[in-house]
């Protein structure tokens, strides 16, 4: 395959009205091994044929060796266009409420991350603003990482979110605050309950992708808005203190490592 120049990108983003910030999703044509061209789309249930539905008794393994080479095949012209090798020595899964969206960034041995791709939200409950309390229905705002994997999920697959974290912990204590909640996942379906719902084709494509990379090197941000781009609203539902003084900021500065998607990559329908 050979990698598109920055220039052709960049022509395209012009051509159809796509730019970092004022992005929208899209489905556009890569090139593909041996000529050609594949349709790149973030949205990849309709892929390939869909797979057989997974024993309930199944193993991380089990799935790998079931939904590995189609996830493969699907992240490959991505990661070639991208400039970085596959499976990545980092990865950021950056969740995005208000956007809708979750975007794969990736590193290898220089450190320096690249976006990758990006998959639209298909279900997500409760509103902007952190999670606080257990049966609030939120999702987690923060920086997390991915505490394992979950080959018999009842959501096809799933990858558990580490919430709480120490800075949940520690802002819980300084509020009084008890249960937190737990058992937050990345998953399929698109039902959601204080989780990211993402469809089944793209849970087989992260899950994938997360046990190649290896659990250790995933950081997750999850974030109200992306604030490389925009503010929050102003109608947010009134937060504690720390939430915009602190949690926003470390959240923003983790964001800045992280450069704009390109308009290729966007996750269309």
């Amino acid at each position: 395959m050979k990698i598109v120049s920055m220039a052709l990108w960049l022509g395209m983003a012009s051509a159809i009205g796509l730019t970092g910030c004022g992005r929208r999703h899209a489905t556009v044509a890569l090139p593909a091994v041996g000529g050609g061209t594949v349709v790149a789309s973030g949205h990849d249930d309709a892929r390939f044929p869909p797979a057989a539905p997974a024993p309930r008794n199944g193993t991380v393994a089990q799935r790998l060796r079931q939904y590995g080479a189609s996830a493969r095949q699907s992240h490959a012209p991505y990661f070639q266009a991208a400039g970085v090798a596959y499976p990545p020595a980092h990865l950021v899964l950056l969740g995005l409420k208000e956007e809708q969206a979750l975007e794969v960034y990736a590193a290898g041995k220089d450190g320096v991350y690249h976006f990758i791709r990006a998959y639209p939200i298909q279900a997500e409950s409760g509103a902007l603003g952190p999670k606080l309390r257990e049966g609030d229905y939120q999702v987690p705002e923060g920086i997390y990482g991915i505490s394992l994997l979950n080959p018999n999920s009842n959501y096809h697959l799933s990858m558990e979110v580490s919430y709480p974290n120490d800075f949940d912990r520690a802002m819980a204590r300084r509020d009084k605050r008890t249960h937190l909640g737990s058992a937050i996942m990345i998953h399929g379906d698109a039902r959601s309950a204080g989780c990211l719902a993402m469809g089944d084709g793209a849970a087989e494509d992260l899950f994938v992708l997360a046990e190649d990379t290896g659990l250790a090197q995933i950081k997750v941000i999850l974030s109200p808005v992306d604030f490389r781009c925009h503010k929050l609203p102003d109608d947010l539902p009134k937060q504690p203190a720390w939430v915009s003084v602190w949690l926003y900021a470390q959240i923003q500065a983790e964001m800045r490592a992280l450069p704009l998607p390109l308009p290729w990559a966007g996750a269309g329908k």
